[in-house]
């Protein structure tokens, strides 16, 4: 009767405590955008119930034109947001925000232009119409490092229809590489996308967020509503078709399945769910966002980040509950227990022997599969430190066993790579002290050799659980992907260079040119391109075929080479076409002795076997930024240029000029 009656006395405790017992408290969550997969897991939070069995009822409520969702939640309009990296710009200025999780570790922002040059980059938005939306402030920032006097691009307000991109009322949007690529795919319009990570800016997007306000007022209302949110982007990304049902179904008819389903592809590498539990924030990122808003300008430099950063309290008050169900529990578990234990303690006698036997030839087995394994198999405790290598790591590093397990993770990876499994091992580290899964881990790293070279690895770590079910460790698989990276680096090398010359071509060219035209106006600096035709070429390689033509051209590639520094940039584009880029010249004379000294080398006799070949060159040379303040204006000035010194009889360096003419 009394088991009954504590087992009838739990229940009742469990319904009192019950969220669904109690009214659900309304809240509104503020997207940043239109109901769409970006939102995913908010979705499925309030669809699979995440929200009511914590006792809420949360509007999601979604963007208009001009709407900012930081003023909407500071206002009190809303509880919640969903906003970007440039929280912390809003926090420095001292409104009381506070991030509560991250959703995408990558930013998705971009800037994405209409192509009205298949060479156009970055630049070529001066002087064009771009619509910005609200918290833009990563891309702002992003155009001042690249160069761009935001001054001069036309900032309008953000429509949030891409139908103005496509019908050419803007020439640029920010947007999402998530969402508005997908419009302009279907509409058949060529684009370019600018994203900040170009000049090494990339911060986090997506950020749930709050006040302190609202965390003071209710810090587990707080807490369950993150971790409900968190638990439906969990669902989403493991359930993707059934929350596009839901969202055409409940929230949204304006796009077909298909770009819903191309927005839930395009997460995948910027949300890393196999790699990093979502929601996860790094403070040092942050704190490496916040140093990047200062080197812009944009904040005070070493502004704290406490408060800000919402730490999650695991010990909430509950001990009443938990000390009357335990007392509860305990008072009705005590008969079954002694009920059990005299024939569960004879059971285990008799099956101790043979349990300790298989255990015995289960432990033998996975040894010898991993010191017998190719790749490299180990583990590692909390602290970083090796507590197990396979014998296989001899032949992939050189070092012994032993010798590795004395090295730290400093000692083990190149200065480069280090850093990335740190900060492997941190996530690892703050998810068992929060209590949350520890995430998967992969990446390719670069290790150093005992005789000095390096091989490059890809690994994949998860987390060890003892037998109660609590993480202590890492178990790591290392595999050598030298012969990978060396096929990968052959391969992007022949897409960028020459065949014949091993120069670079048009493509690299053109990166090249972007990037020093970057840096001469940053630091207010000439530079100079010059277009080289080879005079009499044709001839030669008619006459005498594309064997002999090719070593002819062979040799002007070295003897060019050899008029220029290293760090200048000498490239083919075409048949007996060159290109060369001074990064940094004093001035105009100094580019035309460079370009006199090409002209000089190129006129010696070449000699091919029996045949002694003669030939010239015309040069055109433009300087940035007198003769062109973007890359195609520069470009083709000296191709006007060298074509205007071949008109003149050939073996002549000629100078762009507007308006008057000038052989040297």
């Amino acid at each position: 009767m009394w088991f009954h009656l504590a087992l009838t006395l739990v229940a009742a405790v469990l319904v009192l405590f019950a969220p669904s017992a109690r009214a659900l408290d309304k809240v509104v969550l503020q997207l940043k955008w239109t109901h769409a997969f970006q939102f995913a897991g908010y979705y499925a939070a309030v669809e699979k119930g995440f929200y009511r069995e914590v006792g809420l009822e949360v509007e999601l409520r979604e963007a208009v034109p001009g709407l900012d969702p930081v003023e909407e939640v500071l206002s009190g309009r809303a509880a919640y947001g969903v906003g970007n990296s440039s929280l912390l710009l809003a926090r420095s200025a001292g409104k009381p925000v506070v991030a509560l999780a991250v959703v995408f570790q990558h930013s998705p922002v971009v800037i994405m232009a209409r192509e009205y040059e298949a060479t156009q980059g970055v630049h070529n938005l001066i002087g064009k119409r771009l619509m910005v939306e609200p918290q833009s402030d990563e891309l702002l920032a992003y155009l001042d490092q690249a160069g761009v006097p935001l001054d001069r691009v036309e900032q309008l307000p953000h429509s949030f229809n891409p139908q103005d991109l496509i019908e050419g009322k803007v020439d640029a949007i920010t947007a999402y590489v998530t969402n508005e690529p997908f419009f302009l795919e279907q509409a058949g319009v060529p684009f370019h996308l600018y994203t900040p990570r170009s000049v090494g800016i990339d911060f986090y997007g997506d950020n749930l967020f709050t006040t302190e306000q609202v965390l003071k007022q209710g810090p587990e209302r707080v807490r369950a509503m993150r971790e409900a949110s968190l638990r439906g982007w969990r669902y989403a990304m493991a359930h993707p078709e059934e929350v596009i049902d839901l969202i055409m179904a409940k929230y949204s008819q304006r796009h077909p399945r298909a770009f819903y389903q191309f927005e839930a592809r395009q997460m995948v590498p910027l949300l890393m769910p196999e790699l990093i539990e979502i929601g996860y924030m790094n403070p040092g990122r942050w704190r490496h966002i916040a140093d990047t808003y200062a080197d812009l300008g944009l904040m005070p430099r070493d502004v704290s980040l406490d408060g800000f950063l919402y730490e999650p309290d695991l010990k909430a008050d509950l001990k009443g509950l938990y000390a009357a169900l335990v007392l509860l529990l305990g008072v009705s578990a005590i008969a079954f227990y002694i009920h059990r234990v005299n024939r569960r303690l004879a059971l285990a006698l008799m099956e101790s022997h043979e349990a300790h036997e298989a255990l015995s030839r289960s432990e033998e087995r996975h040894r010898l599969l991993a010191d017998h394994a190719s790749d490299v198999i180990w583990t590692m405790d909390l602290q970083g430190r090796f507590t197990y290598v396979s014998p296989s790591v001899e032949k992939l590093r050189g070092y012994t066993v032993d010798e590795v397990m004395r090295q730290s993770l400093d000692e083990a990876l190149t200065p480069e790579s280090a850093p990335i499994a740190v900060d492997g091992l941190s996530r690892a580290i703050a998810a068992v002290q929060a209590g949350l899964p520890v995430p998967d881990f992969r990446a390719e790293l670069e290790q150093p050799c005992k005789d000095g070279s390096t091989v490059w690895t890809e690994v994949t770590v998860t987390g060890i659980r003892n037998e109660s079910g609590v993480f202590v460790g890492l178990l790591g698989v290392t595999r050598n992907i030298s012969e990978r990276k060396q096929a990968e680096a052959k391969m992007l090398h022949m897409a960028r260079h020459d065949p014949l010359t091993g120069l670079p071509n048009r493509a690299l060219l053109a990166d090249r040119l972007q990037q020093a035209m970057a840096a001469a106006r940053r630091d207010g600096q000439v530079l100079a391109l010059m277009f080289i035709d080879l005079d009499k070429f044709k001839p030669i390689n008619d006459s005498l075929g594309h064997a002999v033509g090719d070593v002819l051209l062979v040799e002007v590639a070295r003897r060019v080479r050899n008029c220029v520094r290293e760090s200048d940039t000498v490239a083919r584009i075409g048949g007996d076409e060159f290109v060369v880029l001074l990064r940094a010249v004093d001035s105009e004379s100094g580019a035309l002795a460079v370009a006199d000294k090409i002209r000089v080398a190129l006129g010696q006799p070449v000699c091919v076997g029996e045949h002694r070949l003669g030939v010239s060159a015309s040069i055109g040379v433009a300087m940035f930024p007198a003769h062109g303040e973007d890359d195609l204006a520069l470009t083709q000035h000296a191709d006007i240029a060298m074509y205007e010194a071949k008109a003149r009889g050939g073996d002549a360096v000629y100078v762009f000029r507007a308006g008057e003419a000038g052989v040297a």
